[in-house]
This record gives structure tokens, sequence and C-alpha cells, in this order.
């Protein structure tokens, strides 16, 4: 099978290894496609604590197919099977996954592309939100994850503020029901508007989503008394100051969004099935860039600098 291998940083080959065989209570699955996760840059630009060449294949784990083959004892599914995958090396056209780390994708979403993992994680971070009906929530950050989030929460029934850099984003933020929309240029600024919308109360919740220092600050001065901050960014990239004396002051909670347990990313894919079914969210208009493996460099470089207009970008094979 063809596999990309990053090589070193900003370096990736394409290479020919080896199929590998499931190994009990394993499954194969033939990849259709796999999303490209912003976790990916520190691997793709390089870091001191990472060595090259990464495994083949990883660090791809947004992959979705179908299995071609099981390991010895896998009764809850079988070949010809399309399902999202937990899995971690789903940048090449066949991968491994244990067969309870698979969700089966029913018939309705036959033709849509389906990264599991990132619809799951956004499904697990709006339950720890606790967003409910008439709420003010605001969401910092309007990339794949941020735009879900304002669909879920306003399918909840939440007034939503998406604060967000580019304009393209905060045009994506309109288009997914975002009732206020604010450029993430001022800080002081941003407070102030927030506070004016909310006639100086701030917001119940308040969605942390870039993985950034200071949108992590901003998103404390946002968050009303007794309010929540839900971290939802990536912040494992180095070490983060924060005003720890304002969430003490406000008596804010404070949800680190992230699951660890596989089952609970199982559970949060399970939800995304549901989710896309019953219309709460529509992720395919936020697709917005298509490569192979052939061209997976780009795909790291456009992942990185963010052209006017990248939302999500998925390698299909």
């Amino acid at each position: 099978m063809k596999a990309a291998v990053v090589a070193a940083p900003k370096s990736v080959k394409i290479e020919e290894t080896a199929l590998p065989e499931p190994k009990a209570g394993q499954v194969r699955i033939r990849l259709e496609g796999c999303g490209l996760c912003a976790s990916n840059i520190p691997v793709w630009e390089g870091r001191e604590w990472f060595s090259y060449p990464i495994a083949a294949g990883n660090p791809g784990h947004e992959g979705w197919g179908r299995i071609d083959a099981v390991g010895e004892g896998v009764t809850t599914v079988k070949p010809g099977d399309r399902v999202a995958a937990l899995s971690y090396n789903a940048y090449a056209e066949y991968d491994l996954a244990d067969a309870d780390k698979v969700v089966k994708l029913p018939e309705s979403l036959v033709s849509k592309p389906f990264p599991g993992e990132p619809l799951g994680c956004a499904m697990n971070i709006f339950g720890r939100s606790d967003i409910r009906q008439g709420q003010t929530v605001a969401i910092l950050g309007i990339g794949f994850l941020g735009a879900l989030l304002v669909q879920l929460a306003k399918n909840a029934g939440a007034r939503v503020i998406a604060v967000s850099q580019r304009e393209f984003s905060l045009n994506v933020a309109k288009e997914c029901g975002a009732d206020e929309v604010i450029k993430m240029d001022d800080h002081y600024k941003i407070i102030e508007k927030v506070k004016g919308l909310t006639n100086g109360t701030f917001c119940e919740r308040v969605i942390e989503c870039t993985g950034k220092e200071w949108p992590l600050n901003l998103a404390g001065e946002l968050t009303a008394e007794r309010g929540r901050l839900i971290i939802a960014g990536f912040h494992q990239d180095g070490m983060r100051q924060v005003n720890i004396q304002l969430w003490n002051w406000r008596g804010l909670d404070v949800i680190n969004a992230h699951e660890r347990d596989p089952k609970e990313y199982i559970n949060g894919i399970k939800a995304a099935v549901s989710a896309v079914e019953e219309g709460k969210i529509d992720p395919d208009r936020l697709y917005t860039h298509t490569y192979t493996l052939n061209n997976i460099d780009k795909a790291f470089e456009n992942l990185t600098n963010r052209p006017d207009g990248f939302v999500k970008a998925l390698i299909t094979y």
C-alpha cells in the first residue's frame, strides 16, 4: 500500500509499505479518506521532542472507509461495513483499528465523507459545555471545530457571538447561524463590544477553540460571573500563562473538554452520526479543500498558513 511518511520537518515522502494484517480483535480498513488536524502542525513543522522519520501513515487519525479484513474473534463488524475509525496511521490507503474503536456509518451517509474523530470531538465538547436555551455563548476561533459548535449552540437555542481573526471565518460563522461576529484584533475593544452586547454581564458560556494563549485569556474576560469557560483548543504545544486571579474572582468553572478515554471518543462519534442525520450539524459545507497522498505536502502547508477560504482539508484515496 501507499503511505505518507513525514521524513523530516516540512518533508513528506510517499512510500510503498507492507499491507498491515489485523490481529485478534482488530479490523483492517481500506480508507476512503482522512481529515487533516491542526494538531499535526507541530509534527509537520518540527519540535525538539519529535524523532524522525515518523511512522508511516502517522499522525493521521481522522480516517473513514470500508472494512476489508477482520482478525480473530471479531463479530461486531464485517468486511464491507463502512465505518469511521479511531486509528493513528491513517495517512495511508489502509489502517488497522480495534474492532471496538470503529463506528458503523448508516446508508444515509454513504456518499458523505465522515472524519469521525473531529466530529465526535465537537459533540463531546458541546456536551461538556452544558449550553442551554437562552444563554449567550461566545466561541473564539471559527475553524472546523468552532463552526460546528456555532451550529450546535444555535440548535440548542443559545445566542451565539463568534470571535475570529479572518473575515472569511466570520462569514462562515454567519452562515452557521452566529448572531454576532467580532473580529479578533484588539483585546480591549473585543471586551467592550461583548460587554455592550450583553448589558455588561458577559457570556454564560465561552468556548476557546484557537489553542493560543492570548485568546485563552480573552476567553476568561468574556465569561460571566459563575459562567463556564470551556477549553477546546489544542494547548499541548508549550506552557500557557493565564489570569487565574480573574478566573478566581469571577468564580468561573473551567472545563478542559478534551477526552482521553477512547470509549468517550466513540460515544462522541456515535452522537455525531445522529447529529448529521438529524440536521443538527452540517459539516459538508466546511470541507473546503481536498488533496491526495501525492500532494499531501501542500495540504500540510495550507493547514499551517490558512489561505483565504480554508476551513477543513480532507486527504482522499
